[in-house]
């Protein structure tokens, strides 16, 4: 289960300012973050993405579109001097927001961070430094949500880890509005997928296609966890970056009320190799993000 497609990537120093605003400075206040699982018995997916943080220059306009869109219920946290929120889908957290006034001549744009879970932060960060990663954010334990870092891997795409102190959302189908895919665009998806086995210890599989492109699919725990797909030749931007998908019931509707909530259609909605309709879309301030058809009648775990 493979995505390709394109976007605009936000410039590596917008994502560094999320470790100056949304990490150092909330690890010392007292209401913290929501866990991310409410499970009995913490259990923790490695490679397994839980978790994405949208950097806005617009926290209340973005609030309203993504509202609007996929009916998160969004709900602001005390988090020292910045404005952070929290976006949930029947009561399960699934996403920060927090605002950055981008400064007038500065050419950057809002976008989404992810974060792939492991079991071990600091052990993560010290493999991936050793295969060529770049540690934007040091290892850093956050009250009630764990230990997490950032990074740019070994191509330039700029990802988190957390250690979730809560354990990890368990492997069920995501709901309409949570997120149920993800992709890295690179020019090198063999050594990506090098670089992500090392890290995560995934299984890695060439998944045939008819386009001409690479795809190859990142697994662990028998869950298909991720893809790994070759950029266009015609991208513009040619900087390796991760892409997340939203589980909707209705690609072609769903990319209309985007445009009606004041956002815009990248991609329109096309068939993909499962049978569903995927769109890329970005939010009013630019943020890019992908959509993604499930139906029903699919397997009601997570996609294999």
């Amino acid at each position: 289960m493979t995505r390709s497609l394109e976007h605009h990537p936000a410039r590596l120093p917008l994502l560094a300012v999320i470790l100056l605003m949304a990490s150092r400075t909330v690890c010392a206040e007292p209401s913290g973050f929501p866990p991310l699982s409410q499970a009995s018995k913490p259990e923790h997916l490695q490679g397994k993405i839980v978790w994405a943080d949208l950097v806005t220059p617009n926290l209340a306009g973005a609030q309203a579109f993504y509202t609007g869109l996929f009916g998160w219920v969004i709900q602001g946290i005390h988090v020292a001097n910045i404005d952070y929120s929290v976006a949930s889908v029947d009561g399960r957290p699934i996403a920060g927001l927090v605002q950055r006034t981008i400064p007038p001549g500065e050419q950057k744009q809002s976008h989404w961070l992810t974060f792939l879970a492991v079991r071990n932060a600091d052990a993560a960060v010290r493999t991936a430094a050793a295969d060529g990663a770049k540690i934007l954010s040091k290892p850093t334990t956050y009250r009630g949500r764990g230990r997490q870092a950032v990074m740019a891997g070994s191509d330039g795409a700029v990802f988190a880890v957390i250690e979730s102190t809560s354990g990890d959302p368990g492997d069920f189908l995501a709901a309409p509005g949570e997120w149920i895919w993800s992709t890295l665009l690179t020019q090198d998806p063999d050594g990506a997928a090098k670089f992500y086995q090392s890290v995560f210890g995934y299984d890695a599989f060439d998944l045939p296609g008819e386009d001409g492109a690479q795809h190859v699919i990142l697994s662990s725990q028998h869950y298909a966890r991720a893809g790994i797909n070759s950029l266009p030749k015609d991208t513009y931007h040619r900087h390796a970056h991760w892409l997340n998908f939203i589980r909707v019931d209705d690609a072609a509707a769903t990319s209309a009320s985007a445009v009606a909530l004041g956002g815009k259609i990248l991609v329109a909605p096309r068939l993909d190799r499962h049978g569903g309709h995927i769109a890329l879309l970005a939010d009013p301030y630019g943020a890019p993000f992908g959509i993604m058809e499930w139906t029903a009648t699919e397997s009601q775990a997570e996609p294999k």
